[in-house]
């Protein structure tokens, strides 16, 4: 059944209501693509990849967690370090352009993750995507809608010509915004510019990375 998903054309329906002051934006698409057309599209530039860390099972999450302080965080594995590593070898194998420095959130299971794929000297960190991680954490339905708000002025911005941004961050519980991400699962998103919204054109795993790599 898997190879079978794996050689058929994806079908992604998406449906995002944003109910705001000044009334409710929605976002749709429905289109059917291929791993292989998404790839050339990326070559062309003009998207934003949203990427999950590398798996992290080293330590836990304190309730105080310090962002100085790796020993009050989950981190990366060796595993996650080595996922890490093949997908920054998969985009560069793609010819996908990047747009440099690459975001991260400041917890250190990130930043590792976008150190090791990128570079040390290729990574900033922006504070905003640590709110994403907070989803998880059972908030206020203010405080959801406001970071889902937040995250829609963040993602419509278009990133400079013929070059991707890339955003290293956290999954969002299931059934939100982006949704559940496996490890270094990668949304790829279509900015439409200021106060326009974006389009959520196609997810690809870690696996489907080196697979269109050759790895």
């Amino acid at each position: 059944m898997k190879k079978r998903w794996k050689k058929m054309y994806r079908l992604f329906t998406i449906v995002t209501c944003f109910f705001l002051l000044y009334g409710t934006t929605c976002l749709a698409i429905g289109t059917e693509i291929t791993d292989s057309s998404l790839i050339n599209d990326l070559q062309k530039g003009g998207y934003t990849l949203y990427i999950r860390h590398g798996d992290a099972t080293v330590g836990e999450d304190q309730q105080s967690i310090d962002l100085t302080d790796c020993t009050t965080q989950r981190n990366l594995s060796a595993k996650g370090k080595e996922e890490a590593e093949k997908y920054g070898i998969a985009i560069r194998k793609l010819n996908i352009p990047v747009y440099i420095p690459v975001e991260a959130s400041p917890l250190c299971r990130t930043l590792q993750t976008a150190q090791i794929a990128f570079g040390d000297q290729a990574v900033k960190v922006n504070d905003f995507w640590l709110d994403i991680y907070k989803l998880s954490q059972h908030p206020t339905n203010e405080i959801v809608e406001r970071t889902l708000q937040a995250f829609t002025k963040q993602v419509e911005q278009t990133p400079p010509n013929q070059f991707n941004r890339v955003i290293i961050a956290h999954s969002f519980p299931p059934g939100m915004e982006l949704g559940q991400l496996s490890n270094m699962e990668t949304v790829i998103i279509k900015p439409l510019g200021n106060d326009k919204g974006y389009k959520m054109v196609g997810k690809l795993t870690l696996e489907d990375m080196l697979r269109l790599a050759g790895m």
